[in-house]
């Protein structure tokens, strides 16, 4: 699936809302607000269930690469996921 497809289909599944369980939290983070190199994805199967974490870490811009926005869309597809919440801009990790 090419960059722009996945970075879409993300994008229009995190406007519809909250929908339900499972849900999936989609965190970027970086050195800067302007690069990030890491991106959290933290599933909720239900409601007062732990999260079940995956991080995927790169030296680029990760939300500029076309084979993690890719995964990104199988793991909410895969998962079942009714509701995509996507955090807003660069999450300052204190990676350098």
């Amino acid at each position: 699936m090419n960059l722009e497809k996945s970075k879409k289909r993300i994008s229009k599944k995190a406007k519809m809302g909250f929908q339900g369980y499972p849900t999936i939290e989609i965190t970027y983070l970086g050195p800067n607000d302007s690069l990030a190199i890491e991106v959290l994805l933290e599933l909720v199967p239900e409601e007062g269930a732990e999260p079940q974490t995956e991080r995927f870490t790169t030296t680029n811009d990760i939300r500029e690469d076309a084979t993690i926005q890719s995964a990104i869309v199988k793991m909410i597809e895969r998962s079942g996921a009714q509701s995509v919440i996507l955090s807003e801009g660069v999450t300052f990790s204190g990676a350098a």
